[in-house]
């Protein structure tokens, strides 16, 4: 049980795979950039959910059909939207998604130099009159 533990779990189910193996492995590929809407941080190759299935069946067809790898993840994301990809498009409406880790990297170190250039405060010197207190009670002791 412990070598199979971490062994990839595909929720293909086997009524959906193709019978040509060089199609089954386009439409894997093409389901492993594919985001389960339901579970979000699954491909629809991993997940067991009925939209999961539905999105498999769905780019089995496509492939079926005709279409290229790439005519049928534009038909999934024309229906589904851009959510479904789990590796979002590099573009002006995703910017924000692609340059934030970078921004946050650099606001992170622009604080720590920030940080380390901070002086000290400087200290004051004791007046005579508080100086012979100090003194006084520290004689005390």
């Amino acid at each position: 049980m412990l070598a199979l533990a971490p062994a990839p779990v595909f929720a293909v189910q086997p009524d959906e795979v193709l019978k040509d193996p060089a199609m089954e492995t386009r439409a894997r590929q093409i389901s492993e950039g594919l985001r389960c809407l339901v579970c979000q941080n699954q491909s629809i190759d991993d997940s067991d959910a009925p939209l999961a299935k539905d999105l498999r069946v769905l780019v089995r067809e496509r492939l079926k059909e005709g279409d290229s790898n790439t005519q049928v993840v534009d038909y999934v994301v024309a229906r589904y939207g851009e959510f479904v990809l789990l590796r979002p498009t590099f573009g002006w409406h995703t910017l924000l998604l692609w340059l934030s880790p970078l921004l946050a990297v650099s606001l992170g170190a622009f604080g720590i130099w920030r940080l380390s250039r901070r002086k000290p405060p400087k200290a004051e010197r004791l007046s005579e009159a508080e100086a012979a207190e100090v003194e006084a009670l520290l004689k005390r002791r």
